[in-house]
């Protein structure tokens, strides 16, 4: 044998080797979420090369600049169209551009930058050691009570990570209800729950309860994300395809090719139903409905309260985006089979979360619980399955988000020698002996309630509007129930605290700068504007309410 006939034995002649073509991205419709990615790197580098004493104010400079940018980017993007006319897909099929996209992402970001205000706070404490001092530990890794721990308090150190922290678990939060493919949607699931699971854990008091609720958080969340990654493989063997467009075609049998491999798995209906529960069981985790709100009142409780505000406003807000484009663009071929599902999960939900909330002493429990019973009437906008539906929902998202954050950070103010007084029987005469906060904290209250004249009440009955005319009528009765047993116990922290005698021991208010004053007034504007006037808002939201398929 020659040696060339040898060669050929064990290699064929292979075709030219195709060019991997470059991804298209499409860098000005992705603009918002690029800003803050590329915020929170600087952070990073900032922690890295800036001297200590510098760090706070060139992190809270950093971190209110990109929201500003991010949420301008996003206006100027709905400006041009882009919620409406030229919504599209971007990023080579990853990511949506389109209205209700646009607008919960808008919505994330204002809540981010008033969240922020609340992080950056730095006067509430009395100084330790000539230095002032925030919510957050002085140095997280030292043990408590330990030695390390006295030294880093003493030397005034401070925990500035938490910016560019918050800033990657924006980031995640953004591209979360504009995912457009499952694995995109992982990846952000995975990007905004990391750095929460941190900053739970960085309270400055009570410091093995933020740790107990961050490892709390950690498992549940690991457990909730394993469902989500598992249920993504399923449908991706059912569908042959991750991205939403494909996977809702093949549900339809709208497909327009149907190979052998996928007409096998086609008819495997066991494939989609489990692969679709556990995705939306994970996010139902992340919205904290009832049987999945185990961690909420832990994690509420032990959480700094700045992060608690932040977590419980912009976590619903990217996770109900998501729910919304997977049961609305991936799943409405599959309507009769999740829609008596969620009919439970609703009703337990609204119930559970109003009548556990009854029982609780803790004020941060209570909130707690009551956005537990928020999810639920959330849930019943998303049930309605109209247009309505959606700008329903997100109406509701936007007006409840301000009001959450404005309460944790009242919370943040009532305090004692121990920190924050967040038992109940410490907010008795709170009213005589600071009627501005207690009347602040009743506004919340009242708009958590529901009642006509503040954004609770235009958002619950425009959700109770579109879940009655999408045929969820009993729905909406429970919904009148829970909500009435809910104002039982927020008008009796009303009357806790206008009512009582104060205790000779009670906690003082502490004097906020005007960062948390910002904040808290930010959050009684929206409440009062969104109850007052809130036609333009819904009308918003109503334009806004299309998904791009």
């Amino acid at each position: 044998m020659s040696a060339s006939a040898v060669h050929s034995l064990w290699t064929i002649a292979a075709d030219p080797i195709p060019k991997i073509g470059a991804p298209k991205i499409e860098y000005g419709q992705l603009s918002p979420t690029l800003i803050i990615v590329g915020a929170a790197v600087v952070g990073v580098l900032i922690e890295a090369v800036v001297p200590r004493k510098a760090r706070y104010y060139a992190q809270v400079f950093v971190s209110v600049v990109a929201l500003v940018a991010a949420f301008a980017a996003v206006v100027a993007l709905a400006a041009g169209g882009y919620a409406t006319t030229k919504a599209g897909i971007a990023a080579m099929g990853a990511i949506a551009v389109d209205g209700p996209a646009l607008f919960l992402q808008g919505t994330i970001l204002l809540a981010a930058l008033v969240g922020l205000f609340t992080f950056a706070e730095r006067r509430l404490d009395p100084a330790a050691h000539g230095n002032r001092v925030d919510s957050f530990a002085a140095q997280a890794a030292s043990v408590p009570g330990s030695d390390s721990e006295k030294a880093a308090v003493k030397a005034g150190f401070t925990t500035t990570e938490v910016f560019p922290l918050l800033l990657f678990a924006v980031a995640g939060m953004l591209v979360f209800p504009a995912a457009n493919d499952l694995l995109t949607l992982f990846i952000a699931l995975e990007v905004l729950s990391l750095p929460l699971y941190l900053m739970c854990a960085l309270a400055r008091r009570k410091r093995l309860m933020s740790q107990e609720a961050a490892v709390k958080y950690f498992l549940l969340g690991a457990f909730a994300s394993a469902f989500t990654l598992f249920g993504i493989a399923l449908l991706y063997g059912y569908a042959g395809s991750v991205s939403y467009v494909t996977i809702a075609q093949v549900v339809d049998g709208t497909v327009p090719e149907v190979t052998p491999a996928l007409a096998d798995t086609m008819g495997n209906d066991a494939l989609l139903l489990v692969g679709a529960a556990m995705i939306v069981m994970g996010l139902l985790f992340k919205v904290g409905a009832v049987p999945f709100h185990m961690w909420t009142p832990d994690v509420y409780q032990g959480a700094p309260t700045p992060v608690t505000g932040f977590m419980a406003a912009a976590t619903k807000v990217a996770a109900f985006g998501a729910l919304l484009r997977i049961l609305y663009v991936v799943l409405p071929g599959l309507r009769w089979d999740w829609r008596p599902v969620m009919w439970g999960v609703v009703i337990v939900t609204m119930l559970g979360g109003a009548i556990v909330a009854i029982t609780q002493t803790d004020i941060k429990r209570l909130l707690a619980y009551s956005s537990i019973a928020h999810a639920g009437f959330i849930l019943a906008g998303v049930i309605a399955t109209t247009p309505d539906g959606v700008s329903s929902v997100l109406f509701y998202l936007a007006a409840y988000s301000f009001v959450t954050i404005g309460a944790f950070a009242v919370v943040t103010l009532v305090r004692d020698a121990g920190g924050e007084a967040t038992h109940l029987s410490n907010w008795a005469g709170l009213g005589r002996r600071s009627p501005l906060v207690a009347a602040v904290f009743a506004v919340f209250l009242l708009a958590f309630a529901g009642i006509p004249l503040t954004s609770g009440f235009a958002g619950k009955f425009a959700v109770f509007k579109a879940a009655a005319e999408g045929g969820a009528a009993p729905l909406v009765v429970v919904g009148v129930i829970s909500s009435a047993i809910a104002a039982f116990f927020y008008i009796r922290v009303i009357v806790l605290m206008f009512f009582s005698e104060p205790r000779p021991e009670g906690p003082t208010v502490a004097v906020p700068s005007p960062l948390t004053m910002t904040a808290i007034g930010v959050g009684v504007a929206v409440t009062l504007v969104l109850g007052v006037a809130p036609q333009y808002f819904l009308d918003l939201a109503s334009t806004a309410g299309v998904f791009v398929r």
